[in-house]
């Protein structure tokens, strides 16, 4: 469904970026929007909305594709990696999947959403059509970090959990979403922003009603 993107931004710029959006912000979001718009036009905007909450938070507001650590290079997020790692800081890891490979490749997070592991590049690799395992730098990418981010969440790859288990005709489970990138961890800070962006779709005429 048509929306007016202009009071779209004017919302979010005051409801989300409290009153100013720089311009990186803004290419980043028009660039989710347009990847939704590509990959499902008229699908339900909660879906959207939670896509860019999930955007907003996993870049540290930045709309932007970020490596884990929010590190500027590969090399630095590594060093990163590694003194948390031999601090106990990362007691869920057991293999420092960040470390480079036999090809000098790491597979450390990057993207809108922080795809890891050389068998989550693989499977986004066949779910987009996208090399990520020959090239996994593309992740960075911004029209890649967003196809990552829309096919992933629609079709559950990175959890299990899709959008679809929260967000149906009679269903909608804000906080729940959550574990569809990550448990329940800052399920309602990432529940209160999706509201926000779906307040300003529904404002811009993305569809009739408010979510409750």
């Amino acid at each position: 469904m048509a929306h007016d993107e202009a009071r779209f931004v004017a919302s979010v710029r005051i409801s989300i970026f409290g009153g100013r959006l720089r311009a990186a912000q803004l290419a980043g979001t028009k660039t989710v929007l347009a990847g939704w718009a590509k990959a499902h036009p008229g699908g339900d905007p909660r879906w959207l909305a939670y896509m860019l909450a999930t955007t907003f938070h996993e870049t540290a507001a930045t709309m932007q594709p970020v490596r884990e650590t929010l590190a500027a290079s590969d090399a630095e997020a590594i060093a990163r990696l590694d003194r948390a790692f031999a601090a106990g800081r990362l007691p869920m890891v057991r293999r420092p999947y960040w470390r480079r490979d036999a090809d000098g490749k790491s597979w450390l997070g990057r993207g809108f959403v922080q795809l890891t592991h050389r068998r989550n590049y693989e499977a986004m690799s066949a779910l987009t059509g996208i090399d990520l395992v020959e090239r996994p730098e593309r992740a960075m990418e911004t029209d890649v970090a967003a196809v990552i981010l829309i096919h992933g969440m629609v079709a559950g790859s990175f959890t299990g959990r899709r959008l679809a288990d929260f967000f149906r005709a009679e269903r909608q489970d804000w906080e729940g979403a959550r574990a569809v990138i990550n448990g329940s961890d800052r399920a309602r800070l990432v529940a209160s922003h999706a509201r926000a962006f779906h307040r300003a779709l529904v404002a811009a005429r993305i569809e009739p009603a408010r979510a409750r």
